[in-house]
């Protein structure tokens, strides 16, 4: 992602995250360093995707929701 350049200690959530520009969002913020919480109707794409994350060294976590909730986003520390 131009013009970023750290993300450690920062948290993104990442909607849309299976596929597609969700999942090259997650993807890069994970290479930068954030934790990545990551939301998806299809459950195994997005399940897929925090295994991606791992393989990089980053953190994924996934949202077992169709809806981003707040508490789930405190959370992840």
């Amino acid at each position: 992602m131009p013009g970023i350049r750290d993300l450690k200690g920062k948290v993104a959530v990442v909607t849309g995250a299976g596929s597609g520009i969700g999942r090259a969002t997650a993807l890069a913020l994970a290479a930068k360093g954030a934790k990545v919480m990551l939301a998806d109707l299809r459950g195994d794409s997005a399940t897929a995707v925090v295994g991606e994350i791992a393989e990089l060294g980053g953190e994924g976590q996934l949202i077992p929701d169709d809806a981003v909730k707040i508490a789930h986003v405190f959370s992840f520390e």
